[in-house]
């Protein structure tokens, strides 16, 4: 009887990891090829930053006079999702008084809150509705950008086959479980830039083509607007790319709690976003980012449910065990060798979930620990929960407030 759940515990094991290994190996390769900057142009499309804001007044001025600091001149456009408290007051105050700081500067004010997505709708119909022709710099109010952000993401526009380009997230105060999440996922973006596309960029800083992107494309009822640009841009028939070399500045969530609430709110939007294109997983029209798809699918939809499935067959061995005794032979060196395998995944998972790093577990506890957020996202969508609104994280915006970050 032992061997069943052994058996189907290894089966569900392999399931879940082998499509990580086989695209940690392509992402490796893939970087190889590298992306090469574009030359100079003096015919760059104009751009317009869009900083959705709600109730962000502890930090707008330092956001503004961040932006203020960039080494090229822009529009701005603001939308504010029906704040609360002196979040348009102050930034109407700070426009009047700097009204020469930027090529051109709009406020919406929403009526009621419904979303970062909608709120980023919204702003994108405005500009559809102008007619605007240029690029969107879409940046948060708790991400700072160092001068030349704005300047270096526009010069990948040079590139006709560019249709948009994110930056790396630079997280201060992080535990080392985020870092180690981090890196992974940036590895990633670089590997899939550099082979096709990625799916999924930062929207803390992002620029786009508005003609490669529609309004209608977006599902204001999910959240992840970044990755849903990102892999509408590439559906459109244009690239999406990671830059590597520039970067934004902002601060983690405290405390590990605080971390996997974020986390879990990211991966229902990515599993939405996979979810709506399912038919696009085995698209030869898409050459390559089909492949992209297909995989990153299996990462943030099934390897959940995989990891879950060996979980309970390791439960059931041991309770087998547990009133059979201890399998003697074959058995007896298959049930050891899957212990040992089991308790190094535990403690690597234990570790991560409290922020402590240990060399050669810190991977396999980033892993697992993605698996138990990609799982519980999993487990809200079931019971109809859309996390697409949700509540700030308090601590980094008075962190923020209180730092030398500009």
């Amino acid at each position: 009887m032992v061997w069943i759940p052994a058996l189907v515990e290894v089966g569900f094991g392999i399931a879940a990891l082998a499509p990580f290994l086989i695209h940690r190996l392509s992402v490796g390769k893939w970087k190889k090829r590298g992306l090469e900057y574009p030359l100079a142009s003096d015919k760059l499309p104009p751009v317009t930053v869009l900083l959705p804001v709600w109730n962000e007044s502890l930090i707008l001025k330092k956001k503004l006079e961040n932006l203020v600091a960039q080494n090229m001149r822009f529009s701005l456009l603001v939308i504010d999702s029906a704040s609360t408290d002196s979040t348009v007051s102050l930034l109407k105050s700070w426009l009047k008084e700097h009204s020469d700081k930027f090529e051109e500067a709009t406020v919406l004010e929403m009526k009621e809150r419904l979303g970062k997505t909608e709120a980023v709708r919204q702003a994108i119909v405005s500009l559809e509705e102008q007619d605007y022709q240029g690029l969107i710099c879409m940046t948060d109010a708790d991400a700072m950008l160092p001068p030349n952000a704005i300047s270096r993401l526009q010069g990948w526009f040079a590139d006709p086959s560019i249709g948009a380009v994110g930056a790396r997230a630079l997280r201060h105060q992080s535990l080392a479980s985020e870092r180690s999440h981090r890196s992974m996922f940036e590895l990633l973006r670089e590997g899939e830039s550099a082979y096709d596309s990625t799916p999924f960029l930062e929207g803390s800083c992002m620029m786009w083509r508005q003609r490669g992107f529609s309004s209608e494309q977006l599902n204001v009822y999910s959240n992840a607007d970044d990755a849903q640009i990102a892999t509408g841009i590439r559906l459109n028939g244009l690239r999406s790319i990671h830059d590597s070399e520039i970067y934004f500045e902002d601060i983690a969530p405290t405390s590990p709690e605080g971390q996997r609430r974020q986390k879990v709110r990211r991966g229902q939007g990515l599993q939405r976003l996979l979810v709506s294109h399912r038919k696009l997983w085995f698209d030869r029209r898409l050459g390559t980012f089909a492949k992209i798809l297909r995989r990153e699918a299996h990462f943030h939809l099934l390897a959940p449910i995989f990891f879950t499935g060996a979980g309970f067959a390791a439960i059931l061995r041991w309770t087998i065990i547990g009133l059979a005794g201890m399998p003697n032979g074959t058995l007896a060196v298959l049930h050891g060798s899957l212990t040992l395998i089991e308790l190094s995944c535990l403690t690597a998972w234990i570790l991560n979930r409290q922020g402590i790093h240990v060399p050669l577990l810190s991977t396999i506890g980033t892993l697992f620990s993605g698996m138990e957020h990609l799982l519980v996202a999993h487990w809200h969508s079931l019971r109809g929960h859309s996390l697409h609104m949700w509540e700030q994280h308090s601590d980094t915006r008075m962190a923020l407030s209180e730092s030398k970050l500009d």
